[in-house]
C-alpha cells in the first residue's frame, strides 16, 4: 500500500507543463493564461507541440504509476493510481500547486482498466470536438470514469475514481463558475 502510493506520488508529481515551457524558452507557465501546469495552459503559449507533449507525458506518467504496481506491487495498483493523481494535483515540488488532472487521469484509467480508458478518452476528445472548450470535456469524461468502472463490473475502483472525479471538479471551480455563466474561453479563441 505505501509502495504503491510513494511510487504513484513520485511519477505524477513531475510537473511536466512547467518543465517542458522552461526547457523550450517559454519561462514560467504559471505566469501566463489560467497559472496552471496542464497541456491547456501550455497551449496558450501558441505553442502546440509543446501542449500535446505535456498531455502525453500528464497521461503516461498516470499510466506507467498503475502498470509498474501491477507489474512490481499486486494489489498496488489502485494506491499508486492514487498516488498519481494526488501527486499531479498537488505536487511537493511547486508548494502542493499542480494540475487540473484531466490528462492524468485518463493515464490511471488506461492503466487500472484500458475499458475504462477507451471510455474516458473517448468522451474527453468528443466533447472537446463538438464543444471546443477544455474544461467541459475534462470535466464530462471524469464524470464518464466511475461509471465505466461500474458498468465494466470493476466494482473496486469505484470509491477512488469517484473521489478523483470529485477532486477534478473541484480544481475546475473557477471554470464550472465560467461554464454557468458562458464567459468559458474556448480552444482557439483567446479569453474574453
Amino acid at each position: 500500500m505505501a509502495a504503491g502510493l510513494l511510487l504513484g506520488y513520485a511519477l505524477g508529481s513531475v510537473p511536466f507543463g512547467l518543465l517542458l515551457t522552461r526547457f523550450a524558452g517559454g519561462g514560467d507557465i504559471r505566469s501566463i493564461g489560467s497559472g496552471n501546469i496542464g497541456a491547456t495552459n501550455v497551449l496558450r503559449t501558441g505553442r502546440k507541440g509543446l501542449a500535446a507533449l505535456t498531455l502525453l507525458l500528464d497521461l503516461l506518467k498516470g499510466f506507467f504509476a498503475a502498470w509498474l504496481a501491477a507489474l512490481y506491487l499486486p494489489g498496488g495498483e489502485i494506491f499508486a493510481a492514487a498516488g498519481a493523481f494526488f501527486g499531479h494535483l498537488f505536487p511537493v515540488w511547486l508548494k502542493f500547486k499542480g494540475g487540473k488532472g484531466v490528462a492524468t487521469y485518463a493515464g490511471i484509467m488506461f492503466g487500472l482498466f484500458w475499458q475504462g480508458g477507451l471510455v474516458y478518452a473517448a468522451t474527453w476528445i468528443g466533447v472537446l470536438l463538438i464543444s471546443r472548450i477544455s474544461s467541459l470535456a475534462g470535466l464530462v469524461a471524469a464524470l464518464c470514469a466511475p461509471l465505466a468502472a461500474a458498468i465494466f463490473g470493476y466494482y473496486e475502483l469505484v470509491a477512488l475514481l469517484t473521489a478523483c472525479t470529485l477532486l477534478v471538479f473541484w480544481k475546475h471551480r473557477a471554470n464550472i463558475e465560467n461554464l454557468m455563466d458562458g464567459t468559458e474561453p474556448r480552444i482557439g479563441k483567446s479569453k474574453s
